[in-house]
């Protein structure tokens, strides 16, 4: 039997990996991917749907995280202290964008675990 906490953290951390692999539009191809690793892992289709759910609904929060600190340390490097403090004002703004589109990463995640976990069963 699959665990879904166990196919979660699988699932989240394909997500982190491929995401920072390739930013941008590898992003949602790391949601679905880790989705569906995380349904695979978790064995089931509703197993698999929870834990591709949960791994993109984590993996957006984190992304959004990366994004609030890696805006502050380029402001930082260009433009000193100042920069740094309107590099993380930019990055907050990102970060928010990215925890507002969790929400539907984390169905795209869910529909990945569906059908990992259909295939696994």
């Amino acid at each position: 039997m699959g665990s879904t906490s166990l196919g979660a953290f699988v699932g989240f951390l394909v997500v982190v990996v491929v995401a920072f692999l390739f930013p941008g539009v590898g992003h949602f191809v790391a949601i679905f991917v880790g989705g569906l690793v995380a349904g695979l892992v978790a064995r089931g289709v509703f197993k698999g749907s929870v834990a591709g759910f949960l791994a993109g609904i984590f993996g957006a929060i984190v992304i959004a995280i990366l994004a609030l600190l890696g805006f502050a340390f380029s402001g930082g490097i260009t433009g000193g202290l100042l920069g740094a403090f309107f590099g993380a004002i930019k990055g907050l703004e990102a970060g928010v964008v990215a925890l507002v589109l969790a929400i539907f990463e984390g169905i795209f995640a869910g529909i990945g675990g569906l059908i990992g976990g259909a295939i696994a069963r």
